[in-house]
């Protein structure tokens, strides 16, 4: 070994340096931290939606948190780092990578790179979180869970009922009560004829128009109606700048919005006469008519999906129907969305290729499971604890839990360095069902003391003497050691 290096000698008058300042403990903004009763209520969604999913023949796949940036397409600004929208590093390679903003810019790569290889239709779902570098806000985090159902390589109009369908019955199997919710449709084609008549070419305008509709819900007509005009000043003074649409074009659009009333075969004919026969729109007429048709056999009523013209979120995004569904409750909020979008496979392989799928908000369902009452929350328990009142017992101890584990029983051996009255407290913020209580006298007489906790509780709740309490001993039975898992299960069962 070589020599060790010598320590520079230190001078009388050395400083010894300050330590350095601790780390102030805090999380970054826009990412969410749950326990296990959060936790517990996404998977149960998570493992109902997949179910669905999978009765109607799509299979599971899973693809890596990162992908190449280009991959991205259009959340990549025009910058030396591609960081605006997305989390993004250069690899040893020197090529970016970016972590996923949602599930189907993933599929749209896998099936450009497997296509030969797959079936087609090709119907995947897919669930993991999503990374999205924005600002953080009320409602808007940059960290969620995504769960995606989509169909690739059907042009057919009945794959977009099928999803449509499968989304209905993803938000019946999570829990969320028929009230809670409504699926609204469009199509972009609708529209796109509808300002094509008006005489709309340019992008930009086109735009314009999509925004001042967006804000039909918070403006109403009137205000919708100066945006698609000349322009709008708010109550602060400040000015919006119109989409520059006349009159008659004007009037077209808001008749346009407007008639998404009662079923969907009525809402079909009052678009029928809007439209006026442009080419584009009549397709989009018939794609919505045979939608309705599928939804009709798929048994999906009006009161759970229904043709709304007023939906124009994404529509520059997607290329034909699209679909949102709003959370109803004190506030509204988005519990998902999708369409059609032809185009995205086609920036890999230059070739069209059709597809359509539907995304669950995750979070936002969890949140609204809540909002409703209808979250299942009280099924989450704790393990059973073994309360440790010695070391010298501390093999007995991990016997009782492994025994109980080897049943079936969740349990664990309390290893902090509290007394009983600690232990106790522990099991209770646990949320156990039971606390199994061996003392020495019950090792020397061969029992075990199991106590209810969820009867404790219960019982708790109503004594007001403490004297009481003590004699009734509420919950607590001593049984021989060899009845012990017979006994625990018997108290946990009750407690389901």
């Amino acid at each position: 070994m070589g020599q060790a290096a010598k320590r520079p000698a230190m001078s009388d008058d050395a400083v010894t340096p300050e330590p350095p300042g601790r780390p102030r403990a805090r999380a970054p903004r826009g990412f969410i931290e749950r326990r296990a009763d959060e936790l517990a209520a996404e998977r149960r969604i998570l493992e109902a939606v997949s179910r669905v999913y999978e009765s109607y023949g799509f299979e599971a796949l899973e693809t890596g948190a990162f992908e190449y940036a280009d991959a991205l397409g259009k959340f990549l600004p025009d910058a030396d780092r591609p960081n605006e929208g997305v989390f993004a590093l250069r690899d040893d390679d020197e090529e970016w990578m970016a972590l996923r903003y949602d599930l189907t810019a993933p599929l749209a790569r896998f099936v450009a790179q497997n296509w030969d290889g797959l079936p087609k239709p090709f119907r995947r779902y897919a669930y993991g979180k999503v990374w999205r570098n924005e600002k953080p806000g009320p409602g808007r985090w940059r960290e969620f869970v995504q769960c995606d159902a989509d169909t690739v390589g059907s042009a057919r109009p009945e794959a977009d009922a099928e999803i449509i369908a499968m989304a209905v019955a993803g938000f019946a199997a999570a829990g969320l009560p028929r009230e809670s919710y409504v699926l609204k449709i469009n199509n972009r084609k609708l529209l796109n004829g509808l300002l094509t008549a008006a005489g709309v070419e340019t992008e930009g305008q086109k735009l314009a128009v999509l925004r001042a509709v967006d804000k039909l819900d918070r403006l109403g007509p009137d205000g919708v109606k100066l945006l698609l005009g000349a322009g709008r000043k708010d109550e602060s003074g400040a000015f919006t700048r119109g989409a520059e649409l006349q009159g008659d074009a004007i009037d077209a659009v808001l008749a346009f919005v407007s008639a998404g009333q009662g079923g969907r075969a009525a809402t079909l004919d009052r678009l029928a006469n809007v439209i006026g026969g442009s080419a584009e729109g009549d397709e989009g007429l018939a794609e919505l008519s045979r939608i309705n048709a599928g939804l009709t056999a798929f048994g999906v009523g009006a009161d759970q999906a229904l043709f709304d013209p007023s939906v124009v979120r994404g529509l520059e995004y997607y290329t034909g129907a699209v679909f949102e569904a709003e959370l109803l409750g004190e506030t509204t909020d988005e519990g998902g969305g999708g369409g059609r979008y032809d185009d995205l496979v086609a920036r890999f392989t230059g070739e069209r290729v059709p597809a359509t799928g539907f995304s669950f908000g995750v979070s936002r369902l969890a949140a609204a499971l809540t909002a409703s009452g209808h979250a299942e929350a009280a099924d989450l328990r704790g393990p059973v604890v073994v309360i440790a009142f010695d070391d010298a017992h501390m093999a007995d101890y991990f016997g009782v839990a492994a025994e109980l584990r080897a049943s079936g029983l969740a349990a664990e051996v309390y290893l902090g360095g509290s007394g009983m009255r600690a232990q106790m407290k522990y099991a209770d913020k646990r949320l156990s069902p039971a606390a199994v209580i061996m003392g020495g006298d019950e090792i020397a007489a061969g029992t075990v003391t199991v106590k209810d906790l969820d009867l404790g509780r219960q019982l708790a709740a109503g004594v007001t003497d403490n004297k009481a309490w003590r004699g009734e001993r509420p919950g607590q039975v001593t049984a021989p050691r060899a009845e012990l898992v017979e006994t625990v299960r018997a108290i946990v069962e009750r407690a389901r």
